[in-house]
């Protein structure tokens, strides 16, 4: 069994930064792509950022050049840096990672249970 466990969102006031962390644990043989989404109130869920396992990265537009995204290979960890937080980042934000497990064979995707992030105006 794989699973994503995110942690470090909050409260942030306009101009402020937060750093999310998630980590995957379990029968993993192997992990590719990682990346950070986020939901609105009300809206769809939208990509923020991907890495490769390779760190190969690719982000929204909404989002460049104030928020970066980094993994630890040896640790199975996809961090996300986020500063100058605009009052629109708020939203749920989730982490994905395509994953091999030693249960399948076949890479899947699996996704954490969400961190809010508010950012106050």
């Amino acid at each position: 069994q794989v699973q994503l466990v995110e942690s470090g969102g909050g409260l942030v006031q306009t101009g402020g930064s937060l750093r999310l962390s998630c980590a995957a644990s379990g029968s993993i043989f192997s992990i590719n792509a990682m990346g950070w989404y986020r939901q609105a109130p009300g809206k769809q869920r939208e990509l923020v950022a991907t890495i490769t396992s390779g760190g190969s990265t690719t982000y929204a537009e909404a989002v460049k050049g104030r928020i970066t995204v980094s993994r630890d290979n040896a640790k199975n960890t996809v961090s996300l840096q986020m500063n100058s937080l605009k009052p629109e980042d708020t939203a749920v934000y989730y982490c994905n990672a395509d994953i091999v497990s030693y249960a399948h064979t076949a890479s899947r995707r699996y996704w954490g249970q969400g961190t809010p992030v508010t950012v106050s105006s």
